[in-house]
């Protein structure tokens, strides 16, 4: 029986000295030096004893080192409780990888996870160089579903179409799109907006129909627009659903302002009706995506946006 390759970075076997992210189910465009390896620890070498002492000192020594092994292990454990945001651990290490088609041999999170201590007013995707104010009453949520990065407004509700799973009335996730032809942002955008639909309004990852399913829908905007200093395009879309008042859905994408400039797609999902995020907040949040190490002076890492009625 064989398993799907897991995320991480693996050696490059085209570029010698460099490694390549596996996203799950294909390669991207990003790379990095592979991380240099730890120093081997300090061997402390035994003083020889003489006569019947010498079993005493080797069991000194020993001692010691079971006490300062429990001192470092409690100390790491006690960090890691302390820091609820530090990165979590993997629950497995992987085998060492020799080629394009092993499996990946560091422990290294994935590269758009979040940094322990980020700017609490963006969303930082490391990944695709970007980071998105967060508005006022929104959030990162610690943990999401599937391999995208998301923020969402703070207040859930009962799914009108399921009532065993909780929506929010407004979600913006970042991703790196992978198995398409497409290389425009117009055809990326084109080709994302059906799934953006899907996933917002039609069904969640577990087939559970959160609306009831969508019965209709009509593009209500498209064009081009300035992401990042870079040229991307958008598609907007209302959607009608079975129960429930139906929502907005948008599929921006554009080169990433930094590195191969490999595309990236930012979808939003904004609920319909008097509860749902005013329209004008996803043009606002296009306008504040900015390369990381944006400043607060030009509305990068820093800056906050207000959710305005």
């Amino acid at each position: 029986m064989s398993y799907p390759t897991p995320p991480g970075w693996y050696p490059d076997t085209s570029a010698p000295g460099t490694e390549r992210w596996w996203d799950g189910t294909a390669w991207t465009a990003h790379t990095r030096a592979p991380a240099a390896p730890a120093p081997a620890p300090a061997v402390l070498p035994v003083p020889a004893a003489q006569g019947g002492g010498s079993a005493r000192a080797v069991a000194l020594v020993a001692a010691g080192a079971v006490v300062v092994g429990a001192v470092v292990t409690g100390a790491v454990l006690l960090t890691r409780d302390d820091d609820p945001e530090a990165p979590a651990a993997h629950a497995s290490q992987s085998p060492a990888r020799t080629g394009t088609d092993g499996i990946p041999g560091d422990d290294d999170p994935s590269p758009d996870g979040t940094p322990a201590h980020e700017d609490a007013n963006v969303l930082t995707d490391q990944l695709n160089g970007i980071t998105l104010p967060i508005p006022d009453g929104w959030e990162r949520p610690e943990r999401t579903s599937g391999q995208l990065l998301t923020m969402r407004t703070k207040d859930a509700y009962d799914c009108p179409g399921a009532s065993s799973s909780y929506c929010y009335h407004g979600t913006v996730t970042t991703r790196t799109p992978g198995g398409t032809d497409a290389t425009t942002p117009e055809a990326l955008a084109k080709e994302d907006i059906a799934d953006a639909a899907d996933r917002a309004y039609e069904e969640d990852l577990v087939g559970r129909r959160t609306h009831g399913g969508i019965t209709a829908h009509r593009q209500t905007a498209a064009g081009e627009v300035t992401v990042a200093g870079r040229t991307g395009y958008y598609i907007r879309w209302k959607v009608t659903t079975a129960e429930g008042p139906g929502g907005y859905v948008q599929s921006l994408a554009f080169p990433s302002p930094v590195g191969s400039e490999s595309p990236v797609i930012v979808r939003y999902a904004f609920d319909a009706g008097p509860d749902g995020p005013p329209l004008a907040l996803m043009d606002t949040l296009t306008k504040g995506i900015r390369p990381i190490g944006g400043t607060a002076t030009d509305g990068g890492v820093g800056s906050s946006v207000e959710h305005t009625p």
